[in-house]
């Protein structure tokens, strides 16, 4: 039996994620903040469709507190750890206040390092696991008025490579998926016009779809990748290469 936990499950991102660990058996910790109902929603929907265990746990993963809160309710070894966060800020640097720095740096970068820290210890142990953090292309190459996402996302890069190079003896992968425009609601703040331009700027000319970033967690987590830790892979439509 193997167990996963999915932060951010509630997302359009998330959720794709949790039925594809669903679909291969492994049982669930799904993480949500204040969407109560979605997680609800979605535990229902796996329990139907699949014979696993679905728990749901809550946690502020922007604050302080909140990466220990949620450890606090995880009851097994896990297997696989798919850290994601579907969270942003728009706004040039000078309009940002100190809480919205901070926030942002906790949610992106601290909270998955103070994750990781708590449940690589029975990876450790049991000598096998799979950390799989969800970046961003402005991890990669930045972004104007994204300037603290793309930091954090940045920061988040570097921990992963470094993590990866801790863990390996012990058989641990470490990696990022690295998205660029995905289809979800956070698009929902550009008119179409925006949106349309966005995408002629994307040589594959389309936005990511959410299952897509599933597919490259999907591999991640396959012994397929058991001799590839430390990789930022990129989705983005060739938009950086």
């Amino acid at each position: 039996m193997k167990f996963a936990l999915i932060t951010g499950a509630t997302g359009a991102i998330g959720k794709k994620i949790s039925h594809m660990l669903a679909s291969k058996g492994y049982q669930l910790y799904l993480h949500y903040n204040s969407n109560e109902n979605t997680a609800l929603a979605l535990k229902n929907d796996l329990t139907n469709q699949f014979s696993i265990n679905v728990a749901l746990v809550s946690a502020d993963l922007s604050k302080p507190e909140g990466p220990q809160f949620l450890l606090d309710q995880i009851c097994d070894p896990l297997d696989v750890l798919v850290y994601n966060c579907g969270a942003a800020h728009y706004g040039l640097l000078t309009d940002f206040t100190e809480q919205s720095i901070r926030e942002t740096m906790q949610l992106h970068l601290l909270s998955a390092i103070t994750v990781s820290k708590g449940l690589i210890p029975s990876m450790v142990q049991k000598k096998s696991g799979k950390l799989i953090m969800i970046s961003s292309v402005w991890g990669e190459v930045g972004a104007a008025c994204e300037t603290v996402y793309s930091a954090a996302k940045g920061g988040l890069n570097a921990f992963v490579k470094a993590l990866s190079k801790e863990v390996a003896p012990s058989h641990i992968q470490v990696n990022c998926v690295s998205p660029g425009v995905i289809s979800t609601p956070m698009l929902d703040q550009f008119s179409e016009e925006e949106k349309q331009a966005l995408a002629e700027d994307i040589p594959a000319g389309r936005f990511g779809k959410p299952e897509e970033v599933a597919h490259a967690v999907e591999f991640l987590i396959s012994n397929k990748s058991d001799y590839i830790s430390g990789h930022i892979l990129s989705i983005n439509g060739s938009w950086f290469t």
